[in-house]
């Protein structure tokens, strides 16, 4: 393990043990972040998939 490594887990640590700088965020709050932000991603890419679907068959109800 590097310094550094060990210097963030010690960091980190002390967060979850609620002794952080303020508005820092817990181990439980970064993996929801996380998660949430993977959740975004994903319903932007299905929003993208939908609209050129409705793009394609309002073109093929015009003709």
């Amino acid at each position: 393990m590097s310094p550094e490594g060990l210097r963030n887990w010690v960091k980190q640590a002390k967060i979850d043990r609620g002794e952080g700088p303020a508005g820092a965020l817990n181990t439980a709050e970064r993996e929801e972040l996380a998660r949430l932000r993977r959740k975004v991603r994903e319903q932007e890419a299905t929003i993208e998939v939908l609209g050129k679907a409705t793009a394609f068959f309002a073109q093929q109800k015009t003709k």
